[in-house]
């Protein structure tokens, strides 16, 4: 008989904790959030009281050690899902973690090869997949509705850039902003980068160059196929979140613009505009975080494949290191260097 609910511990209540709490917690009836933990009692308490969570607790051990618990969502400083996966999948505790696993493909393999081994499932955090719109690209390229790809061009910047104290642990911008773009460049073609060289400069935050980052890239992508792609970064738009894709085609392309919190447009004695679009990822992709996470339940539940796989999770940080050693060394990086 399959189990009906799927009860979830979830490790990390910052931003995007929040965020999967409420979905657990309101938007899927096959979830049970049973226990909420973060070193920062207060902020757990906060999140279990708003989704209505029975239990908090500050040690994570504490979940893994709980056999009530089915599968863990991994929320935490990205230093610590690598160990928190191996822990947990030793545990025998089924997987979705935020992306990346960590900066370190050796970590990245070591906990692979753990969750492999113990026989859990593992889904990573890579949300765009699950957007209604990028999978409208996905399947006018899969179809070959626009013929065979030539281009590619993604559109990714962000309303506000992070705090120079942010940076220092996020990885930098190839880890934290645009490896949502070189899944994305995975994903929408259904092939492999393998070259990519990068101009990149600090355009908006001076002290973000002093954290040793960038803030405004450019990246040239070629593909095993020949198809070339573009991903244009930037960390401050003046207008607000710029989400937008266009894939070329032999046969026609198709494009995606941003979304906006209503269709009205006003028409004045100056000119015609319309509201900014909605602003940042938590609002913009709500829904698709929604349904990454009906679809980790529903692969745990129905015992089915995960959607996003380990490779999904390790090849954007092989192309992000590729990345910066590009803009590092001025040249175009082959992945097989990485």
């Amino acid at each position: 008989m399959v189990k009906q609910r799927l009860n979830l511990g979830l490790i990390g209540a910052g931003t995007i904790g929040k965020v999967h709490a409420e979905n657990l917690a309101y938007r899927i009836p096959t979830a049970n959030l049973m226990v909420v933990a973060d070193i920062n009692e207060s902020e757990a308490h906060k999140v279990a009281e708003r989704c209505r969570v029975p239990k908090v607790v500050r040690d994570y051990h504490d979940i893994l050690a709980d056999p009530q618990v089915d599968a863990v969502v991994i929320c935490s400083s990205t230093h610590t899902h690598a160990q928190i996966i191996g822990e947990a999948a030793a545990a025998g505790k089924h997987i979705f973690c935020e992306k990346p696993i960590d900066f370190s493909l050796q970590k990245i393999d070591q906990a692979l090869k753990l969750a492999e081994e113990k026989g859990v499932k593992l889904q990573i955090g890579f949300n765009r997949r699950f957007d209604p719109s990028f999978n409208r690209v996905r399947q006018a390229v899969a179809s070959g509705e626009i013929g065979e790809p030539h281009l590619i061009h993604i559109i990714s910047r962000d309303p506000e850039p992070p705090t120079p104290e942010y940076v220092k642990t996020s990885g930098g911008i190839f880890m934290d902003m645009t490896i949502h773009d070189f899944d994305m460049a995975r994903y929408l073609i259904g092939k492999e980068v393998v070259e990519i060289y990068t101009g990149g400069g600090v355009r908006i935050d001076p002290e973000i160059g002093k954290a040793g980052d960038l803030d405004t890239v450019l990246l040239l992508l070629k593909y095993e196929d020949g198809t070339l792609g573009t991903i244009d970064n930037s960390e401050k738009a003046a207008y607000g979140y710029d989400q937008r894709v266009e894939v070329f085609g032999s046969k026609g392309a198709i494009q995606i613009s941003n979304n906006y919190p209503n269709s009205a447009t006003v028409s004045a004695g100056q000119a015609i505009y319309r509201d900014k679009p909605l602003y940042f990822f938590t609002e913009r992709y709500l829904e698709s975080y929604a349904a990454e996470m009906r679809s980790f339940i529903d692969a745990v539940l129905l015992d089915q494949p995960v959607l996003v796989t380990g490779k999904d999770a390790r090849m954007p940080v092989v192309m992000g290191l590729a990345a910066r050693r590009s803009y590092d060394e001025n040249r175009p990086v082959r992945l097989s260097e990485i």
